[in-house]
């Protein structure tokens, strides 16, 4: 059996390979995506769509769920002796999770911006952020409790299935609200 120390050591070195895999699956993602929700007109495509969706939140999640993985296990084993405050995370999770789920919606939302409209437009950043805010509600509510739960080490395969769920359904409200934009501005 593997020490405490080795398995954060394996773990940190799994989170930083699947983080340089992820690079690559963004962007793929981001050039599949762009082409797969172009073309919503059948059943099949939003299918598809959901899919890829899904997979892509999947991924991203799993990623937060490893990398605080590695950050408790790091404060745990007592790698910060020197630092006065290493724990502060691990002792207020609520508030970190949500400055950190902030964060990430906030980051992501200017990620679309830019990939829809080839920069950032501060113009078009209203109707976006009405547009994704349901969406947003609902991928940062999974988010928030990822890291509550990470954080404060009580995570299940309950509470990972459960998380799962909720990105599923925000992938199918985000195919069906770019479905709708695309049927409001094309009739």
């Amino acid at each position: 059996m593997v020490d405490a120390k080795k398995q954060t050591a394996l773990l940190g070195l799994a989170f930083l390979l699947l983080l340089l895999i992820s690079s690559f699956e963004n962007t793929v993602f981001f050039h599949i995506s762009s082409s797969v929700l172009k073309d919503l007109g059948n059943v099949q495509n939003q299918l598809l769509a959901v899919g890829v969706l899904f997979l892509h939140n999947i991924i991203v999640i799993s990623l937060i769920l490893l990398g605080m993985t590695f950050y408790v296990n790091l404060v745990v084993l007592n790698f910060f002796k020197r630092e006065k405050h290493a724990d502060i995370v691990l002792e207020h999770p609520r508030t970190f999770a949500l400055v950190f789920t902030l964060v990430i919606i906030f980051l992501s939302i200017l990620r679309g911006s830019t990939i829809l409209y080839g920069g950032i437009n501060v113009e078009a950043l209203p109707p976006i952020l009405l547009v994704s805010t349901p969406i947003g509600i609902v991928e940062g509510y999974g988010i928030y409790l990822t890291i509550k739960k990470t954080l404060s080490r009580a995570m299940s395969m309950k509470d990972l299935a459960y998380i799962y769920g909720i990105f599923f359904i925000a992938a199918i409200m985000e195919v069906g609200f770019i479905s709708l934009l695309i049927s409001v501005s094309a009739g």
